[in-house]
């Protein structure tokens, strides 16, 4: 018999192509598991602050639209708290701040309907600028990606994390894009000329 002296890594496995019948079963006409998407909806009549939708598509080194993501989003609400269990105070109870979609099968466009963040410390302390994570899984991707969309219209000059990267040319991959009023768009490239940063957390 082998002896089991050390563990050894297992294989890695990537996220689909079955990640939407587990995740978003309704999206993929698999109903009576939920009556709605898991992270579906953010808010509702009585959540605070401003309304905003974002949106985005997320592409391949080549151009091309990933028609399979799945993106969640997570926030904190209009005064900068995160639900659950912020030590600084008690989160808006009718704002969820994490959300899940999928891409469209016809474009890949994603979609979200909620709020526009507050302002949230730093592990020093230092405040950040608004911003949104994202989490983004699909086939052929094999540990999901991490990233941070940041508002236009935000003095973002000083926040912590930004001021971090290395190549500051490359800061303007995590500044989404004002479409009009309360409409953003924040398209995610996984390589080439315009790779989106993405975080190691």
């Amino acid at each position: 018999m082998q002896e089991l002296t050390q563990l050894k890594e297992s294989p890695s496995q990537t996220a689909g192509p079955y990640v939407h019948i587990g995740c978003v079963p309704n999206f993929c006409d698999i109903t009576g598991v939920y009556p709605e998407d898991l992270g579906a909806h953010m808010v509702n009549a009585e959540t605070k602050g401003e309304r905003i939708t974002v949106k985005g598509t997320i592409y391949d080194g080549t151009g091309t639209p990933l028609k399979d993501a799945l993106v969640e989003i997570w926030q904190a609400d209009a005064a900068g708290l995160y639900p659950g269990n912020d030590p600084r105070g008690a989160a808006d109870p009718n704002f969820t701040g994490w959300g899940r979609q999928a891409g469209d099968y016809d474009t890949g466009e994603w979609q979200f309907d909620t709020i526009r963040p507050g302002a949230v410390p730093f592990p020093d302390g230092r405040m950040m600028a608004p911003h949104i994570s994202l989490w983004i899984v699909a086939r052929g991707i094999n540990i999901g990606l991490n990233t941070r969309m940041y508002f236009p219209d935000a003095d973002n000059s000083a926040d912590p994390l930004l001021t971090r990267i290395e190549h500051q040319n490359r800061v303007a991959t995590l500044i989404a894009e004002k479409e009009t009023d309360g409409v953003y768009r924040f398209d995610i490239y996984l390589q080439g000329e315009k790779e989106t940063v993405f975080l190691d957390v």
